[in-house]
């Protein structure tokens, strides 16, 4: 009876961990403020530390677009986070020279989570606002998205079987939305879509209810309009993915 049971606590056992797929992710906080003259640049991300392929190619991914979101200046080259915070910070001093008197100081905060994750994808969210001056900062949101079987990073299109017919169903959800009439421009309510045709955002991702359409500002409408996010849920977009998720 005894050996009975001690096997059948190891099945389970090998039950569960062959079921928990899931990443461990240590937290990561950066705070590169040195003065109250000097840029505040505050990072908080998600760090893999499993040793595995995956986990590698997340962590790289992260670092890469930390470094692209404080690279200021074409001109500057970073090879780690703390080289970007460097050429940021150098970046506001410089200006502080040239216009001592009307140098506001800059602002950099970075927030990233785990949006979502099953068996095949796992979805990274970074939060962003940038502040070098101006009448404001800027908001802005970045999917990663990650195939954990290939162990590679993917773009938009690789998430469907069809991008164009998946473009079909996010028009109709966003037209819904924002209450624009199928038989009108897409642009007839205020938008501003280049050509006047509908097209995906730069941002998509996985998150608990679905995927997630971010527009950030700028991106169709205005600033004061803010960021545009459509929704669409697992049971609506499961024809068109890829690959199957666990929802």
């Amino acid at each position: 009876m005894k050996r009975t049971i001690l096997t059948l606590l190891i099945v389970l056992t090998i039950i569960s961990c062959s079921e928990d797929k899931t990443l461990t992710f240590e937290p990561l906080t950066l705070d590169e403020t040195r003065c109250s003259e000097c840029p505040e640049v505050v990072i908080h991300i998600p760090v893999a530390v499993e040793n595995q392929e995956i986990a590698k190619t997340i962590n790289t991914s992260i670092k890469e677009e930390i470094i692209s979101i404080l690279n200021y200046d074409d001109e500057t080259d970073a090879a780690t986070i703390k080289d970007a915070v460097k050429n940021f910070s150098d970046g506001f001093w410089e200006l502080k020279k040239l216009y001592p008197e009307e140098a506001t100081v800059w602002e950099a905060n970075i927030e990233g989570i785990v949006s979502y994750e099953d068996e095949t994808y796992i979805t990274i969210e970074l939060n962003t606002y940038l502040f070098t001056g101006g009448a404001h900062g800027y908001g802005s949101k970045k999917f990663l998205n990650f195939d954990k079987v290939k162990n590679q990073e993917l773009e938009n299109w690789e998430l469907f079987q069809n991008r164009d017919d998946f473009e079909v169903l996010a028009e109709e959800k966003f037209r819904t939305q924002e209450s624009i009439p199928m038989d009108k421009n897409i642009n007839s309510t205020g938008f501003m879509f280049d050509s006047d045709s509908f097209y995906l955002p730069e941002n998509i991702g996985f998150t608990a209810e679905g995927i997630q359409l971010h527009y950030n500002p700028y991106e169709v409408a205005s600033y004061a309009d803010g960021p545009i996010e459509v929704i669409l849920s697992f049971k609506e977009i499961a024809p068109y993915l890829a690959k199957r998720t666990k929802s």
